[in-house]
């Protein structure tokens, strides 16, 4: 089975070439008939699937079948694959030695899987998702400071006041995309006798991770935030907790012998992946990892630093707007810009970026309530963020678009329902997709 390399899409001078997305060229109807190119400045929530990774899983699909005990050559072909990608995913990350890679459907189900095994108390800062929030058992939850530099000694007081067997951080806000110094957090937490585990579904599509060198415990992440958007995430880490603990879901797979009245269950990974896994995703999430490797961090950076610092300087600039920040001293960010309106409703504007001007942005608290609810002034903000696929273009028709619909130069009139806002009229046809 080959896989192609994507073409590279063309940029601007002062921005490398980068990886073709499968979205490219993507039209959308906007109210009055008329079709748009997308502008996609949605991608912290999910991502369009590179086209090399596209292709990959069109490739993969003839040749679908069970795994692990086929006995099939398509069996085994997929088996192989399954495997491959547990090393590539594993790589990526910089894995160690007798680390383990379980399969998971998204970073959420990951950390929950990590939460059936953590044995003590797991200390938490208040800017993390709900993903990183809800599914400890016995969190106890830091405040964070105006401050990087307080938030880490409020950290420090919490692991020393009492002993916690895991400090559970982001790698990077997916409301203010700042980033937290992962490796002084690692060594926070080692000194005071607890592993680290960092939900990277926000840094892995922008940054390059790796557990060894900055002595990270586990790392949680997400398929579709990394341009691999077909159901598969990973808990990658130390094993002895994992093999610890219950089985994550108990089913075929997972064990190594079961009789009526005894059960002897693997050691990790099959010992959380039990059922047939999903093959699809877990193939589509290791051909974009190689393929940003393939990239080079630098490219990536550079390309995000260039578009992040022009979206932020033309939203600075629409009179009536806020970026919302969580620290003064933030050393770095990926291309994430949230903003909140002096006056008016950020859904309605949102709903008009969409309706009128065919940009997708995200309006609300993005699942990080606690951390919004600290920083922000208003109920709730606008979201714009960026990915390896983004244009200077995408950049100033969006700061145009919501310079206009701040003013108030709305096109339709619009009505807020259950769903959020929706144009009274509209005429924007649906297409038939999987209608056939």
């Amino acid at each position: 089975m080959s896989i192609a390399v994507a073409a590279p899409r063309a940029e601007s001078r002062t921005v490398p070439p980068l990886a073709l997305l499968a979205d490219a060229g993507l039209e959308v109807p906007v109210l009055g008939g008329r079709r748009v190119p997308h502008t996609n400045l949605d991608l912290a929530a999910s991502a369009p699937p590179l086209a090399v990774v596209a292709r990959a899983v069109a490739d993969l699909l003839p040749w679908y079948s069970s795994v692990h005990r086929g006995t099939g050559y398509p069996s085994e072909l997929v088996t192989e694959l399954v495997e491959d990608a547990r090393g590539a995913v594993a790589r990526h990350v910089g894995a160690r030695d007798g680390d383990v890679v379980v399969f998971t459907r998204n970073t959420t189900d990951a950390l929950n899987l990590l939460a059936s095994a953590v044995p003590g108390d797991v200390v938490v800062l208040d800017i993390e998702h709900h993903a990183n929030l809800l599914p400890w058992r016995s969190r106890r939850v830091v405040v964070g400071a105006p401050s990087i530099e307080e938030t880490i000694a409020a950290l420090g007081a919490e692991l020393a006041r009492r002993p916690a067997a895991l400090l559970a951080v982001t790698g990077a806000s997916n409301v203010t995309g700042e980033l937290l110094p992962i490796a002084r957090l690692a060594d926070l937490a080692h000194e005071h006798g607890a592993r680290i585990v960092v939900d990277a579904a926000q840094l892995l599509p922008h940054r390059v991770v790796d557990l060894a060198a900055d002595g990270v415990d586990y790392l949680a992440c997400s398929g579709h935030k990394a341009y691999a958007p077909y159901g598969a995430g990973a808990l990658v880490g130390r094993a002895d907790w994992l093999d610890q603990a219950p089985p994550y879901l108990a089913g075929g797979g997972a064990v190594a012998r079961v009789g009526l009245d005894r059960v002897i269950w693997h050691a990790s990974p099959e010992r959380h992946e039990a059922g047939t896994p999903n093959v699809l995703g877990i193939a589509a999430l290791a051909v974009a990892l190689r393929e940003l490797d393939a990239l080079g961090p630098s490219a990536r950076i550079e390309h995000e630093h260039a578009l992040a610092t022009r979206l932020e300087r033309r939203v600075a600039a629409v009179d009536g707007v806020r970026i919302v920040r969580g620290f003064t001293d933030a050393p770095a960010r990926v291309g994430i810009v949230t903003l909140e309106l002096e006056r008016g409703s950020v859904g309605l504007v949102a709903a008009a970026l969409s309706a009128e001007h065919g940009i997708s942005v995200r309006a609300g608290r993005f699942c990080a309530h606690p951390f919004f609810d600290r920083v922000a002034t208003r109920s709730n903000g606008l979201r714009a963020s960026l990915g390896i696929g983004s244009t200077s273009a995408d950049v100033d028709r969006f700061a145009d678009a919501l310079e206009t619909v701040v003013a108030g130069g709305f096109g339709a009139v619009y009505h807020r329902s259950a769903d959020g806002w929706k144009p009274i009229v509209d005429d924007r046809p649906r297409p038939s997709l999987l209608a056939r």
